[in-house]
């Protein structure tokens, strides 16, 4: 049944049908256009549109109607135009005329629009609930390796002394920003636009308030142009997403890198790790791979959309059709992406005593031992940076670590160190005493785990 079959003698090409439908994409709308639908006709039958009795039957019917789909009674079918008409045809053959009655001051450009945010609205929800949980893996992993000492990295290079805990919680404030920006734009997407028709309201005398009080909107659409036109609220989603995307992708390379011989700072599960088809002896982070890759495909999401929208006039246009599988595969590929890493970052093996061999072999104390000379000796701090780049070759040289280096190479560079350099230079005394606001210290560690716990609720 095409609903606007009315002034055309022929029907149209089957090809041409094929490419026009939107079925296969927009089915899974079935519960947001029929709860959108009974909402229409409640609020036709409170505004004496169409008669009470008319009112109740239909809702009674739609409600039938996605029963029978969820329990499987009712399968849609694929040759349907789209969802809205599938269903108002469905409608009619139970009810008789009184389905007829549910398209009255309606538009499939106001229906859409509004199935689209009734259904992003729940799947942000979903979204934000599966970043929750990660966060949470978060906070348990970081507070249980608050004092795992590991080097921090600048260019790839061993930097500065950090804990394993503190690198962690970097992440959950990224992802702390992508629950917010998702919430923001679900904010903002909080606008009813049933009754701005295909493009400019309708004479009816609509409660378009009542309609959007049942549909648990804040506010109804301020212009019935915008109201169907407005896929911001599509482009604005994706781009939250394309950005967890983006942190799921680093802290997947990091995976990966932690994984390798080369790093083997930790190990994952075998639940979560696959071989080779050749090569015995390889465990392959193949999840955080595919993680890394698929960012790349819901950044071509969200390219989609901004490039559909960017030449379209007002109002609705037929590209705009395209905004579903777009945004839904962002949508679908973030969560796909998060269900397997929550139980991966859970159940890996944090290998504690290559992190610390790596920061000891990696002169990442080697500020700590200029910040001695400056404070216990009075030096400047140029002098004591380039004393202790100095004792950094002689380490190189010989094979040495600054921890390992006899005090009398120290002395030979610079009379002023004693045996408290020692002191200043242990891994562990460096990172608690980092101890500002924002740094490893392992108490700021847990500190920053329990504010986390906080925000999520």
């Amino acid at each position: 049944m095409e609903l606007w079959k009315g002034r055309f003698q022929k029907a149209l090409d089957p090809k041409t049908n094929d490419f026009n439908s939107s079925i296969s994409v927009d089915s899974r709308m079935y519960k947001e256009d029929i709860e959108g639908s009974i909402a229409h006709a409640t609020m036709l039958g409170e505004a004496g549109i169409i008669e009470k009795s008319e009112s109740e039957k239909i809702c009674a019917g739609l409600e039938q109607i996605k029963a029978d789909i969820a329990s499987g009674a009712l399968l849609i079918d694929p040759n349907a135009e789209d969802i809205h008409t599938f269903v108002e045809g469905e409608l009619t053959a139970r009810i008789g005329d009184a389905g007829k009655r549910l398209h009255t001051a309606r538009s499939r450009n106001d229906q859409v629009a509004l199935d689209v945010r009734l259904t992003l609205r729940k799947e942000c929800a979903s979204l934000i609930e599966q970043i929750k949980e990660l966060l949470h893996v978060l906070c348990d992993q970081a507070e249980e390796y608050a004092d795992t000492v590991m080097p921090g990295y600048t260019h790839l290079q061993r930097a500065q002394p950090i804990t394993f805990g503190h690198h962690l919680l970097a992440y959950a404030e990224m992802f702390l920003r992508d629950i917010g920006r998702l919430e923001d734009a679900v904010k903002r997407m909080d606008v009813c636009p049933l009754g701005s028709g295909a493009l400019a309201g309708t004479t009816y005398p609509l409660d378009r308030d009542l309609s959007a009080k049942l549909l648990g909107f804040s506010q109804v659409s301020r212009n019935s142009l915008d109201g169907v036109a407005d896929r911001d609220f599509c482009a604005e989603i994706a781009a939250a997403i394309s950005l967890a995307m983006v942190h799921l992708s680093r802290f997947s390379e990091e995976v990966i890198l932690w994984c390798s011989w080369e790093f083997k700072f930790i190990e994952l599960d075998d639940a979560f790790s696959t071989g080779s088809s050749i090569m015995p002896q390889k465990k392959n982070p193949d999840i955080t791979e595919l993680i890394r890759g698929k960012s790349g495909r819901v950044f071509g999401d969200l390219m989609t959309l901004l490039t559909m929208m960017k030449g379209l006039p007002l109002a609705y246009n037929k590209d705009m059709q395209e905004d579903k599988e777009a945004v839904f595969d962002a949508v679908d590929t973030l969560r796909l992406c998060l269900t397997p890493f929550i139980p991966m970052l859970k159940t890996m093996r944090v290998l504690k005593e290559n992190m610390r061999s790596a920061a000891a072999r990696g002169f990442i104390n080697a500020t700590d031992c200029a910040d001695y000379l400056v404070a216990a000796k009075g030096l400047p701090f140029r002098d004591a940076y380039k004393i202790t780049g100095q004792l950094v070759a002689i380490c190189i040289e010989r094979g040495l670590t600054l921890e390992t280096l006899p005090l009398e190479e120290y002395k030979k560079v610079c009379e002023a160190f004693d045996d408290g350099v020692y002191t200043a230079i242990n891994l562990e005394k460096c990172v608690n005493d980092r101890k500002v606001r924002g740094g490893p210290a392992p108490e700021n560690v847990r500190a920053a785990a329990k504010e986390v716990r906080a925000l999520l609720g």
